[in-house]
């Protein structure tokens, strides 16, 4: 089974925003992935569709934005 990839920049929105979804779908089936620590996985970030970070990308591709904390070219700088 695939994960989710929950991303986000390590904000408080994105904090808060990263609590919640590995309390409502578990930590064995979600990967968090700190963009602003590990900027290597911008691009992979992109590609999935995310636009804006804290954002949920599914196993079947679909990119959930949660309570919006930074755009994407925020993140970048």
């Amino acid at each position: 089974m695939n994960k989710s990839i929950f991303y986000h920049a390590g904000c408080p929105v994105c904090v808060s925003a990263e609590q919640d979804i590995v309390k409502l779908i578990g930590a064995a089936n979600v990967e968090v992935v700190n963009i602003g620590q590990d900027r290597g996985r911008i691009a992979e970030a992109e590609n999935a569709g995310v636009k804006s970070v804290p954002a949920l990308v599914t196993p079947d591709g679909n990119v959930l934005h949660i309570n919006f904390g930074a755009a994407m070219a925020d993140v970048k700088g």
